[in-house]
């Protein structure tokens, strides 16, 4: 099983990136962020790719996100939702079988950085609850956090928002509340240049002179899975780029999904 996650500022602007990398990649979720467009705004190369039970969430030119099933891995079409801490289209998860997948864009906290940090603090407790039954959950996203000094390039790192130390402590509590492993980390512990995104100036992509901010987080019973999840530099014209987790086999009870529709 793959899952991928992908900020790429601006579906319109990304759509012939995302088609192709999908056909390539084929991923079984497919998770999106910062699609910047309300449903009947995605080109129609995406509204219904191939194989995938769709589903977009988002603004006209802010936030948004997107997730999407492989239909081998969903026999029926998934339950899409959104929790209750979900604002400005920043969240969307799908019930796959036991599993529960989620795309979320956490906010930067440029302009609001209380709502950020209220953000990370209900998706710590929405965490928390799937670790309390015993249910497997998938968080994957740009999470506007490098969670470690190992996470930014050493001439970018400063005391600034993605930084902060309250903030790397609230994604260390997600991480121990909700019994989650960040699986880019736990399978490539010593890795200092694993970055997602690059400031698009002075060529800091191409120079890998960047912060890691894209995360696939898997619980207890799913991290143990996964085989790989490195970060795609190469890929598309986004300002981020793609991570992708292998895991070694299917979503935990995937086949015998039986949802209704959203």
């Amino acid at each position: 099983m793959k899952v991928a996650t992908w900020n790429v500022n601006g579906i319109r602007a990304r759509a012939q990136d995302v088609a192709e990398w999908v056909a390539q990649e084929k991923p079984d979720v497919l998770c999106l962020q910062e699609i910047k467009a309300t449903s009947d705004q995605v080109p129609l190369l995406l509204c219904n790719l191939a194989g995938y039970w769709c589903y977009w969430h988002g603004y006209k030119g802010y936030s948004g996100v997107g997730l999407h099933v492989r239909k081998e891995l969903a026999a029926e079409r998934p339950e899409f939702s959104h929790p209750p801490f979900d604002h400005e289209s920043r969240i969307v998860t799908a019930r796959i079988g036991a599993m529960t997948v989620a795309s979320i864009y956490v906010p930067n906290g440029n302009k609001d950085y209380a709502a950020k940090l209220r953000f990370l603090e209900a998706m710590r407790d929405y965490a928390a609850a799937f670790a309390a039954n015993g249910a497997p959950l998938v968080l994957c996203g740009d999470l506007n956090v490098a969670f470690a000094e190992i996470d930014v390039h050493p001439r970018e790192r400063r005391n600034v928002t993605g930084q902060k130390p309250e903030e790397r402590a609230l994604m260390q509590s997600l991480l121990q509340a909700g019994g989650l492993t960040d699986l880019g980390r736990a399978l490539d512990p010593a890795n200092d240049r694993m970055f997602t995104w690059w400031a698009p100036w002075r060529s800091m992509r191409e120079r890998n002179i960047g912060w890691r901010l894209d995360y696939v987080l898997a619980s207890t019973d799913l991290a143990p899975r996964a085989v790989s999840c490195p970060s795609f530099r190469e890929v598309g014209t986004s300002d981020h780029a793609p991570v992708v987790a292998t895991f070694r086999d299917a979503a935990p009870e995937a086949a015998a999904s039986t949802t209704t529709g959203a």
